[in-house]
């Protein structure tokens, strides 16, 4: 089974894809870290979003998405950008009948770390004991994506 996992924004977009191997690991499959240039306007920026993932799921044929959810900060703005975002995410997703799991934060840092209070250090630490990120440099956003992609595994006991 291949999970597609996304961390979801405008400026920069985390994926993932991880592969259960034989129901006892996962492997990281493919990760990067999708960069939309913020001299383009919005709408313009969401086609390529969408585009991105449509070829992602072309390539690797995942069977679901697992993406996390949206939670309300400070900025109104940016969150509805990024809640766009997120939908053309799930638009295409959809679109190619992929199964789709949400996922707070808390229930990130739960499944990952251990606890629900747990830094973005500590999560990247413990995505870093639990899956093979090969020798590449990751951006924070990708290993976000990774970290949404075991969750979905751990909750959802994806074989």
């Amino acid at each position: 089974m291949k999970i597609l996992a996304i961390d979801p924004g405008v400026e920069r977009v985390g994926i993932a894809v991880l592969e259960k191997i034989g129901g006892v690991r996962e492997a990281l499959v493919y990760s990067d870290c999708f960069k939309t240039s913020a001299k383009l306007p919005h709408h313009e920026r969401l086609v390529l979003i969408g585009d991105e993932i449509s070829r992602v799921i072309k390539k690797y044929k995942p069977s679901c998405l697992a993406i996390e959810k949206l939670y309300f900060e400070n900025n109104q703005k940016t969150v509805m950008s990024v809640a766009e975002a997120r939908g053309v995410v799930v638009y295409e997703c959809a679109q190619n009948e992929l199964g789709i799991f949400e996922y707070t934060p808390m229930q990130i840092k739960l499944a990952v770390a251990g606890h629900g209070r747990a830094s973005k250090n500590d999560v990247h630490n413990m995505v870093e004991k639990l899956i093979d990120l090969g020798f590449k440099k990751m951006i924070d956003d990708e290993v976000d994506a990774v970290a949404i992609g075991l969750t979905a595994v751990a909750i959802e006991k994806l074989r």
